[in-house]
């Protein structure tokens, strides 16, 4: 019976998809994913979920793991997330996200799945006029990163409307942290996430950490950021789910915690946690950044069944910090047995 049920996770191999497909088989769900592994890793997904490594953009793939694995419900969590890339090589993003997601949904309508959640971003708002910024604020990106996105939301929408699609789009705030019992976390090299690169210097892994822009006007003159704990992104996309599979209407939903930390504070909480100084260099504001950039939540709580559980900077840069540890102790112990061998 349970087959009648499966979910389609895509990039469910990397940072957050990972955590998803741990939330999902937790939770006794079939769970079935495609990745094509440029960021993601397949030893992160627990035993037994099957694997297809391609792209979510091949039809033809999609549309055979949505027939052999009866797939009800996709959560697309493909794609590039780097901002200043995207501002370097946007044509990269527009495939990636934008034609990538097209292909997704054309295989989708073909095979009559109905229910889609897409991972979204606050980049679609731009600078936003009001903070807390609410889902109808105006759209204004100020990168590819977040055009690519809402050129996404945009055709969400309006496939679902042609083809009886129900969907949610999940505008996500800053993604940070990582499992509270580390058995993963964000592992990708060169990240460029705020609180990686802070727990990556207080493990002794990069000399420095680059702080962009020190004189925006805001309480420190650095930007301000809504942190959200992974593991709380993952129930959001479950309770999601939930409201889907219940007949919810298709609706667009910020996903944050509704409280600004600017990055020198987020500094300051990795040195607490880690006991330990790191340097810190100013650097000059970078293009396609946001200044301060905070949820307005009251939609997503009256429409979802979600509890934030780890809504405190400091418990999500110790969750950050302790899977960084076992990661620096795995590369190490790689090293020596290398050099023993």
């Amino acid at each position: 019976m349970g087959e009648l049920m499966t979910v389609l996770v895509t990039g469910g191999a990397g940072y957050i998809g990972s955590h998803m497909v741990r939330a999902l088989t937790d939770a006794s769900e079939s769970v079935v994913v495609i990745d094509n592994l440029s960021t993601g890793f397949s030893q992160f997904l627990p035993e037994g979920v099957p694997l297809f490594i391609g792209d979510a953009a091949d039809e033809n793939l999609v549309e055979g793991v949505i027939s052999a694995h009866s797939v009800e419900s996709i959560i697309h969590f493909a794609g590039s997330v780097v901002v200043p890339d995207s501002m370097r090589d946007p044509l990269a993003y527009y495939r990636n996200n934008t034609m990538t997601t097209r292909s997704l949904l054309t295989a989708a309508v073909k095979c009559g799945v109905n229910r889609f959640i897409f991972s979204s971003t606050a980049a679609v708002y731009g600078n936003p006029d009001q903070v807390p910024v609410p889902e109808h604020a105006p759209t204004r990106p100020l990168s590819p990163y977040g055009s690519s996105k809402l050129m996404t939301e945009i055709m969400l929408h309006d496939t679902a409307s042609a083809h009886g699609m129900n969907y949610i789009v999940l505008r996500y705030f800053n993604v940070a942290g990582a499992d509270p019992d580390a058995r993963i976390g964000l592992a990708t090299v060169g990240a460029t996430h705020l609180l990686k690169i802070a727990v990556e210097a207080a493990t002794g892994q990069r000399a420095k950490i680059d702080v962009f822009g020190t004189d925006y006007p805001t309480p420190d003159g650095s930007c301000i950021r809504d942190f959200v704990h992974v593991t709380d992104l993952t129930q959001a996309h479950r309770a999601a789910l939930s409201y889907l599979r219940g007949g919810g209407t298709s609706v667009t939903l910020n996903c944050g915690y509704g409280r600004g930390y600017s990055v020198l504070e987020t500094i300051e909480a990795v040195r607490r946690v880690s006991g330990r100084n790191f340097a810190v260099q100013y650097a000059p504001r970078r293009s396609g950044d946001i200044m301060t950039m905070i949820a307005d939540t009251a939609r997503i709580r009256s429409t979802l069944d979600w509890t934030p559980q780890y809504d405190d900077l400091d418990t999500i840069a110790a969750h950050a910090l302790k899977w960084e540890e076992k990661l620096s102790r795995e590369r190490h112990g790689d090293l020596q047995h290398a050099v023993s061998a």
